[in-house]
């Protein structure tokens, strides 16, 4: 079944936008799934002011990605992205291999 995964990152560190989405994608690869896209949206306005770890937000970095995959993988996908946003890159598993990443000028 395609899904489309519409994630928002706290901005400022394009490389840890990169790493969550690699983990992501790897995930969803390892599972069995495929990949059908991988867009940067940019920064953009948070539809209301978040709390995170003391700090406050009003906008994010968000990025979309297309992939076929069961439910579980879909469901796996969901609450891993949840759990990565403790604020440290330190928790992230390192996955090699590199994920293809589309400037919104090459759309």
């Amino acid at each position: 079944m395609l899904y489309e995964l519409i994630a928002v990152v706290r901005p400022g560190n394009l490389a840890e936008v990169k790493e969550i989405a690699r983990t992501a994608g790897s995930l969803i690869l390892r599972s069995g799934g495929t990949i059908r896209g991988l867009h940067n949206w940019g920064v953009f306005n948070l539809p209301k002011k978040t709390r995170k770890h003391q700090a406050q937000y009003t906008n994010g970095h968000y990025f979309v990605m297309r992939f076929d995959a069961s439910s579980k993988i879909q469901d796996d996908v969901r609450t891993t992205s949840v759990k990565l946003g403790d604020g440290t890159l330190e928790s992230l598993s390192r996955i090699s291999g590199n994920v293809e990443w589309k400037n919104r000028e090459e759309f």
